[in-house]
């Protein structure tokens, strides 16, 4: 089978209520060219009816992926789009599906993308949607409810027919560095608030949204993975003053480090190169 770039596409579903909504999301995977069917905590299915519902699909139900949570089931992710229909309070980068297509696309040759879409009666929750780097609103009349599978739908194709433009075929890596992975998103997020809070700069804020805020700045300029090690180096040496002056700091919050994602070895301590 011809390598294209549709195989590095995700669709995860978070926490799904129907196995209607999956079969009918597998059948849009099938007509669009995406093979991967990642599921988080799912309502209970059985494969066989899903294809009883979405003929001739075994070749995905039967590699549906199953996910006890959503870090988990994008740690391995360059980039994430969440898919939502209301305006979130956070700055967030939107974008129509189409130039979500186009954005995701580009990234596929550094590693799997994920479409991101939430719950059949509330959507995806705000800290569900942190975890995207982009937000993806379909354009509708005042009436923007759609049923999961067709949001699912409208997404694959517009990657499908973007895919296509690109004659389908991987194209070599554009930047000196590759993507940030998620967990490498999470351990940076960690790792600056931990200096903050040495600094006492959440004292007078709400360090909620200040960490959701940064998170958004972050996920809108798409650090490489050596931007974003240069972003805990300087993190991480904030509080490495204080700690060499004696300073009580907090400890550092775990960061969830699963899934399929490689392990780094800057886990607990950066070291940059000098540049030539």
């Amino acid at each position: 089978m011809t390598e294209t770039s549709l195989d590095a596409v995700r669709v995860v579903m978070f926490e799904p209520q129907n196995p209607i909504n999956i079969a009918a999301t597998v059948r849009a995977m099938k007509n669009m060219g995406a093979s991967t069917l990642r599921l988080v905590n799912p309502v209970e299915y059985d494969p066989y009816r899903l294809e009883g519902i979405a003929h001739d699909t075994f070749d995905i139900i039967e590699k549906i992926e199953r996910y006890d949570t959503l870090e988990e089931a994008l740690a391995d992710c360059v980039r994430v789009a969440g898919f939502t229909a209301r305006r979130r309070a956070a700055k967030r980068k939107i974008m129509a599906p189409r130039e979500a297509a186009t954005e995701l696309l580009g990234y596929a040759a550094e590693g799997p993308v994920a479409l991101l879409f939430g719950r059949e009666d509330s959507g995806l929750p705000n800290e569900a949607l942190d975890q995207a780097h982009i937000a993806v609103t379909i354009p509708t009349t005042e009436h923007a409810s759609l049923n999961l599978a067709q949001a699912a739908l409208v997404g694959l194709y517009e990657l499908h027919l973007a895919a296509a433009d690109a004659t389908r075929s991987l194209r070599p890596p554009r930047k000196d560095a590759p993507p940030s992975r998620q967990h490498e998103y999470e351990m940076f997020f960690a790792d600056a608030e931990r200096a903050l809070s040495s600094i006492e700069f959440f004292k007078t804020r709400y360090s909620e949204y200040i960490i959701r805020s940064m998170r958004s700045l972050t996920f809108r300029a798409a650090p490489d993975a050596r931007e974003i090690l240069l972003m805990r180096a300087i993190a991480i040496e904030v509080v490495r003053f204080l700690e060499r002056a004696g300073i009580p700091v907090p400890p550092r919050k775990p960061t969830p480090r699963q899934g399929t994602a490689p392990s780094s070895p800057h886990d607990e301590a950066v070291d940059l190169p000098n540049e030539p």
